[in-house]
């Protein structure tokens, strides 16, 4: 999927609220650079035998790190958000991680984001997985929220899946409000705020 195929989608999510805008590779850059909303930060899109990342024309492709929990189910753990057992995958550090067929793993973006607190960034899968039948998911980065992105790979084919560290995962697209939020994600002190690493579930 290209970029302005990405930002209809996007359009379409949201709906047509005045004031509401996908912000430019221009503001981006310079809230980067300026603010540190993404660290590191690479200014232009590099593809050179990798899958891509860096800056788009509306929006910012983010690298996963080379840090993966596999999910495995070994010790017939049951998966529970509201007691979640780390026993559940095995830690690997690798830069290519492998995923089980019909199953998944949790990672994390190489970028720390700091996101500014009239903006929502929402995240969309690289086109070169999904049509691997890999399936990134990210839930959306509130305004005044930052960390590192927690990143789930799901591998829906019945065979092995590879991951690639320090290449492009998903692109992130930034949506600017009509007015800064009342209550941000910073302000009610979030249980993801500040996350360092890959971040299991918490109640």
């Amino acid at each position: 999927m290209d970029n302005s195929r990405r930002s209809l989608v996007a359009a379409a999510a949201f709906g047509d609220h005045p004031g509401m805008a996908i912000l430019s590779d221009k503001w981006i850059r310079q809230q980067a650079l300026d603010n540190g909303m993404i660290e590191p930060f690479v200014e232009a899109q590099r593809r050179d035998g990798c899958i891509s990342y860096g800056l788009s024309s509306y929006g910012y492709d983010a690298r996963v790190a080379p840090e993966f929990k596999i999910f495995t189910n070994v010790d017939s753990a049951v998966v529970d958000p509201k007691d979640f057992a780390s026993n559940s995958f095995v830690d690997r550090e690798t830069d290519v991680c492998v995923i089980p067929p019909n199953s998944f793993a949790l990672a994390r973006t190489v970028e720390y984001f700091r996101v500014p607190k009239d903006v929502l960034v929402i995240c969309l899968g690289k086109s070169t997985y999904a049509r691997c039948g890999i399936i990134v998911n990210v839930t959306p980065l509130e305004p005044g929220w930052e960390g590192h992105v927690t990143l789930e790979f799901s591998n829906t084919t019945p065979l092995p899946a590879k991951i690639y560290a320090n290449e492009g995962a998903c692109q992130f697209l930034f949506l600017q409000g009509n007015e800064p939020c009342e209550v941000s994600y910073a302000d009610r002190a979030g249980k993801y705020m500040g996350q360092k690493g890959v971040t299991l579930p918490r109640l």
